[in-house]
């Protein structure tokens, strides 16, 4: 059986001379403690502290990463006990669905998830081998006993892992029970809330319209208006604001942004509410609400973060069969520069906004982001995201976005994850990443040592804090 190894150079410079800066870099930072500010976890993990269920459940089945690569090389969802919309079956023996993934796990090899298990297995269960077929039962056995352990159970894996705080997600319609279920049981990890509101400001969501009856339900307020549709908005941010949130989080198709007069929007909000949106005023709707969303955060102090261009449920039979965030997200192309221009033109120079902008489309650093961040005072800089969080495009990201937007235009690293256990492995490869870069810098006489140091332990921890407002 091979051994199952982490080199301590991993990631590093294969230049010795450099490589030995990028290590100096690195040691005062790598235990620092991880903010994580914007994720997917589900608070009731944090809220009752149950043991997971066993490795499959927690490794495979809600992993899109995961399931995503073998889906692309013939093993049907069914097989990986994937929950379809229908409720109809698919398979529920985790050790056979734990086979599988290891029958198969050499598809993996290069790819940021091999780097992320790989890590979980050896410094999170201790194993030495690495996973193949013939250790497939070693593997599930070992995981299995250990989840069963009250060392393995939610908050001790949080306290473990060095965290500080964690962000879940949850939309407008959520009641955050779990979220005050944590806050009641007296534990001490910080675990807070973010305010997604796509959908009840995205027309295109299934239910839209039943979304906003709930939506003014659970605010009180009468959403057959703008007007009170907006107050709605106002009333769920401040009972988000009052379980942790700092943030609010928009996912939209692109980073349109419109400014309308105010009986425009409310005749355009009349046409949303009554279900006769055209495409085109969809898109008008979720650029009107990103201007609006700014304008409360200015009165509330909420930041904003906003992440578009992922062609969403590409895949319709996919969809269709297992719901979203399957897999079948795509990137696309972004624009940013006039898109964001009516937003910028009412808010640009604010000092009490700060909207942090994510990217698929990588070209967009050094021609648009970079600049836009490296004037307006509100941009910052979310960090490589989804299909670029990977030790390639942290490479990419820096390049292209520090010579024009710096490194304190931009917010240290956020994992983005429903997947735990890989959290301290993806800030990890965050921070060994951000070291070589800046090992170069300073081999290359560009950097002095000693400012090295502050840029890494900022990149590592202050930057998020700040931007973050925690």
């Amino acid at each position: 059986m091979a051994k199952l190894s982490l080199h301590p150079d991993r990631l590093f410079p294969a230049d010795e001379r450099t490589r030995a800066i990028a290590r100096a870099l690195y040691a005062p930072i790598k235990d620092l403690p991880i903010v994580s500010p914007h994720g997917h976890t589900d608070p009731s993990w944090f809220a009752y502290d149950q043991p997971f269920a066993n490795p499959a459940e927690l490794l495979i089945v809600p992993d899109h990463y995961v399931f995503r690569m073998l889906y692309s090389q013939g093993v049907g969802l069914e097989r990986l006990g994937v929950p379809t919309v229908d409720g109809s079956a698919t398979a529920s023996d985790p050790r056979a669905i734990w086979k599988i993934f290891a029958d198969h796990y050499y598809l993996f090899r290069g790819t940021p998830s091999r780097a992320w298990l790989d890590w979980v297995f050896a410094e999170v269960f201790g194993l030495e081998t690495r996973l193949e077929p013939a250790t497939a039962d070693l593997y599930y056995d070992t995981i299995d006993a250990a989840l069963q352990t009250p060392a393995f159970r939610p908050r001790a894996l949080f306290e473990r892992f060095n965290i500080e705080l964690i962000a879940t997600t949850e939309s407008p319609l959520d009641p955050l029970e779990h979220h005050k279920a944590i806050r009641d049981s007296g534990w001490q990890g910080r675990v807070v809330t973010a305010y997604r509101p796509d959908p009840v400001i995205d027309p295109d969501t299934v239910g839209f319209v039943d979304n906003l009856a709930r939506f003014g339900e659970l605010a009180g307020e009468d959403v057959s208006t703008y007007a009170g549709y907006l107050r709605a908005h106002e009333n769920r941010r401040a009972f988000f604001r009052a379980a942790g949130a700092t943030s609010t989080d928009h996912g939209h198709p692109t980073a349109f942004t419109a400014d309308l007069p105010r009986e425009e929007a409310e005749a355009l909000y009349d046409r949303v509410r009554a279900g006769q949106a055209s495409a085109a005023d969809a898109e008008l709707f979720r650029g009107q609400m990103l201007t609006e969303m700014a304008r409360m955060s200015i009165e509330d102090g909420m930041m904003m973060q906003l992440h578009p261009g992922a062609y969403r449920s590409h895949n319709p039979g996919l969809a269709a069969r297992f719901g979203r965030d399957k897999g079948a997200d795509i990137p696309v192309q972004a624009e940013f520069v006039r898109n964001l221009k009516p937003l910028l033109d009412r808010f640009g120079n604010d000092p009490k906004l700060t909207l942090i902008l994510f990217t698929l489309d990588e070209d967009t650093y050094s021609r648009e982001l970079a600049p836009l961040a490296g004037h307006y005072p509100v941009l910052r800089l979310g960090p490589p995201w989804w299909f670029h969080d990977s030790p390639e495009g942290m490479r990419r990201f820096r390049e292209r976005a520090t010579e024009t937007g710096g490194f304190y235009n931009t917010v240290g690293f956020n994992d983005d994850t429903r997947a735990f256990l890989s959290i301290p492995a993806r800030h990890d490869v965050a921070r060994r990443m951000d070291c070589a870069f800046l090992a170069r810098l300073v081999a290359e006489h560009r950097l002095e040592e000693d400012e090295a140091h502050e840029v890494a332990h900022a990149l590592a921890y202050d930057l998020v804090k700040a931007a973050y407002k925690l």
